[in-house]
């Protein structure tokens, strides 16, 4: 089978790319593992996160968006959370069929022992890593996704 002809470029995107889907399966089953114990999996935390981080209580497609993930998913996540207690929905005064989702006193709890069990696991990895090499992959990583937001945008819209 013949190598495919890509640009040093592109060769070296393709490693960092491959990198990123070993590291964001390991960093699933790591978080996993780690909010396990609190009844949260990494996704069912992402989107507490992405709750707790919002300026003010959002629907599910702006929680979805945010995370850059599918809204059927997030809506079935957010679904289970609420049969759990962990989320409510209250009424958007914006779009009557778009509620919003915002924790309980349960999810909060659940996200607060999540993130002090988080925090001393993200400061051991870091570790041995400077703050400048951590800040330019970071650059790289939101400069691919902007990247590749607008290459799914231009598809959708064009």
């Amino acid at each position: 089978m013949n190598k495919p002809i890509r640009s040093q470029k592109g060769d070296a995107l393709t490693d960092l790319i491959l990198t990123l889907f070993r590291a964001n399966n390991l960093t699933l089953m790591w978080g996993d593992r780690l909010v396990g114990p609190f009844g949260l999996t990494s996704a069912r935390w992402q989107i507490l996160g992405a709750i707790v981080q919002a300026n003010r209580p959002q629907p599910v497609a702006w929680l979805a968006r945010d995370l850059g993930a599918n809204r059927q998913n997030v809506q079935r996540i957010v679904n289970d959370l609420h049969q759990e207690g962990v989320v409510m929905f209250e009424p958007n005064p914006h779009h009557r069929r778009a509620h919003l989702v915002v924790l309980t006193e349960k999810g909060r709890r659940a996200y607060d022992s999540a993130i002090n069990a988080y925090n001393p696991r993200v400061d051991a990895l870091a570790e041995d890593l400077s703050v400048d090499d951590i800040r330019i992959a970071h650059r790289v990583m939101a400069t691919l996704r902007a990247k590749l937001e607008e290459e799914m945008d231009a598809e959708k819209n064009g």
